[in-house]
């Protein structure tokens, strides 16, 4: 699977994937400001690169992710002063709530997560290059990006200099140049977190963070770069402008974003009230079902958020574990990538990381794994399903874990096991309509029994 395409953001066209080193592959992705607790969408961002990553570890010898944290901010300082808590306080705190949600999803640690605040030197050194090679200047304490210097600038997102002055919504500083120019460095007050500078005390701007940690940890070219949709601009824009403008040669070789999250067709806001947190998520669904819920949409595709379709995620995330559950034991040996099956796996996820195509080959396997009950089979689903990180936990366990608080849907375990033992004692006593009404309020409670040769087994729904 080492031949595949990718959509390259930049040229809007799919490209083959080729890094810069065949032994060494470079990504980075923008990670989390960190002020309050992960949304969808960060976990959208995340789940996505995080498929990447061990896709790409599968393929090549040696893979380097990087995502960074963001940890100086005006809405961090904003929520410090609002809590009475320091900046370090609620940036440590925030960066462990992210990366515990995260991991929830089962997705793993970036090899390397530099926080913006322990990068200072080098986004300095960064500025003082721009400066000299004329696409910077220093202009009442503040450091700003000429866009004018820069003739590719608008490359990425389409939007040229003019769009980016229509868009804005706040008075020009008269100390631009230009009005499009953006922000590298800017002034703090006494109260306000920084550090010096050849500028004097202050702070960076929010886009010189990445293209400084993202040099530093990975150098340049970066095989791939990327985020959410929204990044584009003026984030990654930015980025190509001062990484390309301090160094002269190209930054990234394939940008990658996912698409928006939508709330029931309406995009996610929290001035509209539908405004969702991992949290909040998880307390409802089980975890793999929020990262099968992110993968069943294909990545560059608008994600539609809303209790119906997570529903309808773990009632097919139930069927693939049902199909392995009643395969009994097996072993999983090396995938056999001469399956039909795997093949057409293979293709999907090589066609620009098509997981809708890859999935339905997953209950594929599984509706014919119903038909037959081979081991072989089974063994492939889950060795695929292994690939998209799903799949992995103990079927019973999945199956009779609490996915979900809604009334008594939660019964306990040994209460569960108590009521179908007095429905085995009924039904061995004759007492059949005893034994049906026990199963008729299980299932009112989301718990459903199935009879077979080993007696009878349960999952909740």
């Amino acid at each position: 699977m080492r031949h595949f395409k990718i959509y390259n953001s930049l040229t809007r066209a799919k490209e083959d994937f080729a890094p810069t080193d065949e032994n060494h592959v470079k990504l980075y992705a923008c990670g989390p400001t960190v002020y309050n607790v992960a949304h969808i969408g960060n976990a959208r961002m995340a789940v996505v690169f995080d498929l990447l990553a061990r896709v790409l570890r599968r393929l090549y010898p040696r893979v380097t992710y990087v995502s960074n944290i963001t940890d100086v901010d005006d809405k961090i300082m904003d929520a410090a002063k609002a809590s009475g808590e320091t900046i370090e306080f609620i940036t440590r705190k925030f960066e462990r709530i992210y990366n515990e949600d995260m991991a929830a999803l089962g997705v793993i640690l970036p090899d390397i997560q530099p926080r913006a605040t322990e990068h200072i030197p080098e986004m300095i050194i960064l500025m003082e290059k721009l400066i000299a090679r004329g696409h910077a200047y220093a202009a009442e304490g503040h450091v700003l990006f000429h866009v004018p210097s820069f003739p590719a600038y608008g490359g990425l997102s389409g939007r040229s200099r003019d769009d980016q002055i229509a868009g804005a919504r706040v008075e020009i500083a008269p100390y631009k140049r230009d009005p499009a120019d953006f922000v590298l460095w800017k002034p703090s007050t006494p109260d306000q977190v920084g550090w010096n500078s050849p500028w004097g005390r202050g702070r960076p701007g929010w886009h010189i963070e990445c293209s400084a940690m993202s040099e530093k940890h990975l150098g340049l070219p970066i095989d791939i770069h990327g985020g959410g949709a929204d990044l584009k601009f003026p984030h990654h824009e930015n980025e190509i402008a001062q990484s390309e403008g301090a160094h002269d040669h190209v930054f990234v070789n394939y940008w990658m974003h996912n698409g928006f999250v939508r709330v029931d067709n309406e995009k996610m806001s929290k001035s509209l009230g539908n405004f969702f947190t991992v949290r909040e998520i998880l307390k409802l669904y089980q975890p793999e079902v929020v990262r099968f819920f992110i993968l069943r949409a294909h990545y560059r595709s608008p994600l539609n958020y809303s209790d119906q379709h997570l529903k309808d995620t773990k009632l097919a995330l139930d069927r693939l574990y049902i199909a392995l559950k009643d395969a009994g034991s097996f072993d999983t040996p090396a995938i056999d990538w001469n399956n039909q099956h795997a093949q057409k796996f293979k293709a999907a996820m090589e066609d620009d990381f098509n997981t809708p195509d890859a999935i339905a080959v997953l209950f594929e396997l599984a509706n014919e794994l119903n038909k037959t009950g081979a081991k072989d089979g089974a063994a492939l689903l889950k060795a695929l399903g292994g690939l998209l990180g799903l799949l992995q936990q103990n079927p019973v366990d999945y199956l009779q874990s609490t996915s979900a608080v809604v009334g008594a849907a939660s019964l306990p375990h040994e209460q569960i096991e108590s009521l179908i033992q007095q429905r085995i004692e009924a039904r061995k006593a004759g007492r059949y309509a005893e034994a049906d009404e026990i199963r008729k309020n299980l299932q009112q409670q989301g718990v459903i029994l199935e009879d077979g040769p080993q007696g009878t087994t349960w999952r909740r729904v």
